[in-house]
């Protein structure tokens, strides 16, 4: 049975099931589900856990087994954790969640547990997890979307007594916390619970979560795709200046860039030989929110701005190892700028009328 995390709630109330998997990259999230199911069993008289983490393939699965069919001598009723920190259980591991999910069928005295990070579409397809999921439930935590943080904050505050200003304000509040600490949650987290020890239930201004929170955000180089591939200059280059500032290799972050260039050629250009987008994605390996900024992109882009940009990539390829070219910035990280520039531009400037407004020129923004 597969459940959403915003339905853990409804679903431990109306009752206790024996075998839970929780995967998923947001370790807050993970873990604030994983309470919630260990309040649920307290109260239902589970006073025992146990907790087993797999760690290399000579793990010994049989005392994860005969803790998953015994009971304690101590309680009658016990939780078992399995944490599987690769998600890669391996032959034996495999074998042995099979056994204890079948077991846990119609087990009242035993609550399994099993924590894993993000899996692949592959991994979630084996034998292993489709026992998992077919004898309990499993529970995808999925992070929180840039879009979808501000009003994750404002959640937060509201069940600690506080808010912000209603209106214009405090949309900007919102979004200046939320700049603060981006791709930091569990740090989002810490800091919305300092506006608890700081300042009493009510309204909170601008200014005072300014002098309050923290500048936590941590940035990936493959949010900074998404974010340029949704045409969001100023986010785009805030995350640019934070992975340069946080030590991120100049060629990693132009990788990403420039296989994502490769990427819209290979699905413009499938599509033009006659193949439905969706179609065209699929045999690129682009799903999940590139997906859907692909949609946008690919309609928006022309051949020739397609050209210019894989050119581009390659001269930014050559100036990120540290070889020079006279039209380019000498500095790594400007002519990383320019091509995140760039290929903003060519999206927008193709945007229909009544769209999104167009990008300023990249020679106006540089100064070239």
């Amino acid at each position: 049975m597969q459940l959403a995390a915003n339905q853990l709630s409804n679903h431990l109330q109306r009752g206790l099931k024996s075998l839970y998997t929780l995967h998923g990259d947001e370790p807050l999230l993970q873990q604030e589900a994983l309470d919630a199911i260990r309040a649920a069993a307290r109260q239902q008289g589970f006073t025992e856990r146990t907790s087993h983490t797999v760690a290399g393939a000579h793990f010994d699965w049989s005392e994860v087994l005969a803790a998953g069919g015994s009971l304690s001598l101590f309680a009658d009723k016990q939780i078992v954790e399995i944490r599987i920190p690769s998600g890669k259980p391996g032959k034996d591991g495999s074998a042995a969640l099979q056994q204890l999910a079948e077991i846990s069928r119609g087990n009242d005295s035993t609550l399994t547990i099993v924590l894993l990070p993000k899996l692949d579409k592959m991994t979630k397809s084996g034998a292993w997890f489709a026992a998992l999921e077919s004898y309990g439930v499993a529970l995808q935590v999925e992070p929180v979307e840039r879009a979808a943080l501000p009003q994750w904050i404002a959640q937060r505050l509201s069940t600690q007594g506080q808010r912000v200003a209603a209106g214009e304000e405090g949309q900007r509040t919102l979004q200046f916390f939320a700049d603060r600490v981006e791709g930091n949650l569990l740090a989002a987290h810490q800091e919305i619970q300092k506006l608890a020890l700081l300042y009493p239930p009510g309204e909170l201004g601008f200014e005072q979560i300014e002098a309050a929170v923290l500048n936590v955000a941590r940035y990936d180089v493959f949010k900074l795709g998404e974010a340029v591939l949704a045409g969001q200059v100023a986010r785009a280059l805030r995350m640019l200046e934070g992975l340069q500032a946080e030590g991120e290799a100049a060629v990693l972050v132009h990788w990403t860039l420039a296989e994502d260039i490769r990427a819209l050629k290979r699905v413009r250009d499938a599509v033009s030989g006659g193949k439905p987008l969706p179609m065209a994605l699929r045999e690129n390996r682009v799903w999940g929110v590139r997906e859907r900024l692909f949609e946008r992109a690919v309609p928006l882009l022309t051949d020739n701005g397609l050209a210019a940009l894989l050119d581009a990539a390659q001269v930014c390829d050559g100036l990120v190892k540290g070889l020079r070219h006279p039209d380019w910035p000498l500095d790594a990280w400007e002519s990383l700028r320019r091509l995140v520039l760039m290929l903003i531009e060519q999206i927008g400037s193709a945007a229909p009328a009544g769209g999104r407004p167009r990008v300023v020129s990249t020679r106006l923004a540089l100064g070239a």
